[in-house]
């Protein structure tokens, strides 16, 4: 029996003509107009739809919601199609196990099926769920992560060290294709702490002359602490000129300052999605990769798009992912906002904001929408703290939800380190919401910042 094998499945030279990588990436989007690019947006769109009627997933969502085949003829007709979450692909493991029904593998005989890479989520917000790409589409994620590093000026004597971690989890794999496949730079995978312990990482560094680190801020923060506690000078004694990273909502300088990086770059997507938006030397918001991605700015509630400049959920269809596993309206629950004006750079792509929290983790309080990430920033700001945190969601016997930090500092029993720090936080927020102070590494248990390669930062006992 014979079958196309991953290689045999692609059409390299076809996918970067339709999907410029490098230099032709930023002449492609200063010439190309937004006409030209809705056209490109429309044909990619109307492939992915027909794909979805053809998946049991999608047919049995949007019968439900009283459409058929033909009722969605193109990108105006898109808020038709009802949004799915996470929640809705965890029901669809339980009710078809083990993979669920969402992928449309079982249209195919096995020996007719294209090759496929299989993942899983990282489990932060519950239950790992799975990933599936296909061939066409895991190239075109990696590539889209190129034309990230490629912009953000990705050399080719650079070496790079990776804490994305591996496993069954999608993002470490991805991001080594990514610089092994489209780049020239040297590639360390080190992954997590749990993967490499931190020690070494450090080791590994100063043995191979590192200059650019990837992966998550928590765990790039906890890196530097873990050198100077080894009696090395991430300054002086390493040589990074440049991190790319999942910033969150702390300042850049938090990050880069301790490493004496210069260059510090933000960019945004999940598992399933891989890139949609990636910052430039600008530091202007994000760009969004519009010729593979049609991204919304959704109200949580309603799913209604919100106007430019105010948050909602980013929602985001696909416009690669036309075979295996196609995501069209997939709500990430993570909120951003569109940002007006145009790019500095001369890019005809619409920016947001980035990622400023989940809505599933927001927290109300006495009617302001108040986010972890946010709060954790700003506290983590005071000179006394080391840039650890958690905070803690509870309701209270009437039903109101309340809100703890526990931020770790330099000495917990200081009464005044406390008082500031409740009183930055309510300058900021125009609220009161209540400081604890722990002990440096008390918070580790809860965040696991060792272990994982995105920190857990809240603890949400609202339903307990």
């Amino acid at each position: 029996m014979t079958f196309p094998d991953y290689f045999q499945s692609l059409d390299a030279e076809k996918m970067r003509a339709e999907y410029p990588t490098g230099p032709e990436f930023l002449e492609a989007f200063r010439s190309m107009s937004r006409d030209e690019l809705r056209a490109r947006q429309e044909e990619r769109f109307r492939r992915v739809v027909a794909r979805g009627w053809e998946v049991a997933f999608y047919k049995r969502h949007w019968s439900v919601a009283g459409l058929e085949p033909g009722d969605i003829k193109g990108l105006d007709d898109i808020t038709k199609i009802p949004r799915y979450s996470k929640s809705d692909l965890m029901e669809s493991i339980e009710n078809h196990p083990p993979f669920g029904d969402f992928h449309g593998m079982d249209i195919y005989a096995p020996e007719e099926r294209p090759p496929v890479v299989f993942h899983t989520t990282s489990g932060t917000t519950g239950t790992p769920q799975v990933l599936f790409f296909d061939a066409k589409s895991r190239e075109l994620q990696n590539m889209f992560l190129s034309r990230v590093h490629h912009v953000c000026g990705l050399r080719p004597d650079d070496v790079v060290h990776s804490v994305y971690g591996h496993g069954m989890i999608n993002g470490g794999h991805f991001v080594r294709e990514s610089f092994v496949h489209y780049s020239n730079a040297i590639f360390l995978s080190a992954g997590t702490g749990n993967e490499t312990r931190s020690v070494a990482q450090i080791d590994l560094m100063k043995r191979f002359g590192v200059t650019v680190i990837v992966g998550f801020a928590d765990y790039i923060k906890k890196l530097s602490q873990v050198a100077e506690e080894e009696g090395i000078d991430p300054k002086k004694d390493l040589n990074i000129r440049m991190i790319i990273a999942h910033l969150g909502r702390e300042p850049r300088e938090s990050i880069g300052g301790p490493w004496g990086a210069t260059e510090v770059y933000d960019w945004y997507g999940v598992g399933d999605t891989g890139v949609i938006a990636f910052e430039a030397p600008d530091l202007a918001g994000m760009h969004v990769q519009e010729d593979g991605h049609f991204l919304e700015i959704v109200h949580d509630e309603t799913g209604l798009p919100v106007p430019d400049g105010e948050d909602g959920n980013m929602v985001d269809t696909v416009l690669f992912k036309d075979d295996i596993y196609p995501i069209i309206r997939f709500d990430t629950k993570d909120v951003s906002g569109f940002l007006d004006g145009s790019s500095s750079l001369g890019l005809n792509l619409r920016r947001i904001k980035g990622f400023l929290g989940r809505s599933d983790n927001m927290v109300k309080l006495r009617g302001i929408n108040l986010y972890p990430i946010a709060i954790g920033a700003v506290a983590a700001g005071h000179a006394a703290a080391t840039g650890e945190y958690v905070c803690r969601a509870e309701k209270d016997s009437t039903g109101r939800e309340e809100l703890t930090i526990i931020i770790e500092v330099q000495d917990s029993a200081n009464e005044a380190v406390r008082e500031e720090i409740e009183n930055l936080l309510k300058r900021k927020f125009g609220i009161a919401i209540q400081v604890e102070l722990a002990e440096k590494g008390e918070t580790a248990p809860f965040t696991e910042v060792d272990k994982r390669q995105k920190a857990i930062r809240l603890i949400d006992n609202r339903n307990t």
